[in-house]
């Protein structure tokens, strides 16, 4: 049988497709832009026929009825290892159909399998070529692990996605099940930064130098960091994840991955969210490898780079250097992310040249509550260990902790602190003993 037969005989309606989940399965589906929308959008349909079935799922895109109706409580449950806002919605309405996964982003596959047996991996990918691969496309931070090890895989084939190169390829005789969907691909272009961004932008970038090894998140102040490095020379990226900003900056000459240690003269990155010009960017892109989270995110690789630099954002930040990015007090907010993996990778740089940086702003809710803080909230989840913690930036400036002692890391940190809680945050440092 030829691969086109192959694909024909595999293929199935998403209807069908949903019919074959059963009570008690582990579902994995593919994350972020890579999310198999057309078949989520239908698991509720079975409702009515399956008992305590669990997607675990990152970065989850829509509100999908099967987590968001209170009817589906004891037939679904959606895991997450990183909340979106969907999945926070249905935290804040009580339904009782999500929960949290605790994770570092490297190991999110191995303490999966290690924990239970995957059921039914549902992903995303290109339609095949004709040497009957196709091309997972967006996304294999957990997707490639879980695929091998799960009993039933299950793939919607989006002619819109681009065909990516690293570890994204697979043989149409590797999937149980293609259905197919042609919709547009998730966008989520850069944000337009504001003046804070700006400001802590360009503090970020004081802090690169010529020909570093960056990772860059997306949200307002990466994006704004991002502009602050236009006038760099030679950056290379290793990161989690590929967005619009790096690419203008490999469009201006900026990034040019010609000074990384190993992977020269490419982009090394585990998925990619961003516009659609993004997409069209990366199809075909020999420039560009997607391998494996378990790999790209492991601490010790990202410790092979040169002048690593890892750039995170956060919620909050004791004065001890505690880095609290996921939860607010014990309720979870999102998720630990690759953050933890990237800061370690840098700080164990193998040149001694590696950098994190954690940054945000000084204040939240119009500047009535305080960001750094003398001790993190009750049930706040410690993202990021104060021995990793390494600089802390806000609109005020750059606090720089790797090494310091308490009393050093509270007034590095009070002087980035809004002005008007210095006085407060000086005052309980002193009753705490740390100043």
């Amino acid at each position: 049988m030829n691969s086109q037969d192959e694909y024909n005989r595999k293929l199935i309606s998403i209807p069908e497709a949903v019919s074959k989940i059963k009570s008690n399965d582990n579902i994995v589906v593919a994350m972020c832009a890579s999310e198999p929308q057309g078949s989520m959008m239908q698991f509720h349909t079975v409702a009515d026929k399956v008992q305590n079935v669990r997607v675990f799922s990152c970065l989850t895109l829509k509100p999908y009825d099967f987590y968001m109706k209170p009817e589906m409580k004891g037939h679904f449950e959606l895991a997450s290892w990183f909340h979106a806002p969907g999945p926070r919605a249905a935290l804040k309405a009580n339904v009782g159909t999500v929960t949290y996964v605790p994770n570092m982003l490297h190991r999110a596959a191995a303490d999966f399998i290690y924990a239970r047996k995957p059921n039914i991996f549902w992903g995303t990918c290109t339609p095949p070529d004709k040497h009957g691969f196709v091309s997972l496309s967006l996304g294999i931070t957990y997707e490639k692990d879980i695929l091998e090890a799960s009993d039933l895989v299950i793939l919607e084939v989006n002619p819109r996605l681009p065909r990516t190169f690293g570890d994204t390829h697979l043989h149409t005789s590797e999937v149980d099940y293609f259905v197919e969907c042609d919709q547009p691909v998730p966008e989520q272009p850069s944000p337009q930064p504001n003046e804070l961004d700006l400001t802590i932008g360009n503090y970020i970038g004081d802090l690169i130098e010529n020909g570093s090894t960056i990772q860059l998140g997306i949200g307002g102040i990466p994006n704004a960091a991002a502009l602050a490095l236009e006038h760099k020379k030679d950056l290379g990226v290793h990161t989690e994840m590929i967005v619009d900003s790096m690419m203008e900056l490999y469009e201006m000459g900026v990034i040019t991955n010609s000074e990384k240690a190993f992977h020269k003269g490419k982009f090394v990155a585990t998925f990619s969210m961003g516009s659609r010009k993004l997409y069209d960017w990366l199809d075909d892109n020999v420039a560009v490898e997607f391998m494996r989270g378990s790999w790209v995110n492991h601490p010790s690789i990202l410790a092979q780079n040169s002048k690593m630099v890892s750039i995170n954002t956060c919620l909050t930040v004791d004065l001890t250097g505690q880095v609290g990015s996921e939860s607010l007090g014990p309720v979870q907010y999102s998720g630990t992310g690759g953050q933890t993996d990237t800061a370690e990778g840098a700080a164990e740089g193998f040149d001694g040249k590696g950098k994190s940086i954690i940054a945000c702003y000084s204040t939240a809710k119009h500047d009535s509550i305080s960001t750094i803080v003398p001790t993190l909230m009750e049930g706040t989840a410690v993202t990021l260990h104060r021995s990793l913690t390494d600089y802390v930036v806000t609109e005020y400036g750059i606090a720089s902790l790797r090494g310091k002692t308490l009393r050093e890391r509270a007034r590095e940190l009070i002087s980035v602190a809004h002005p008007k809680f210095r006085e407060e945050l000086t005052w309980k440092a002193k009753e705490l003993g740390w100043l």
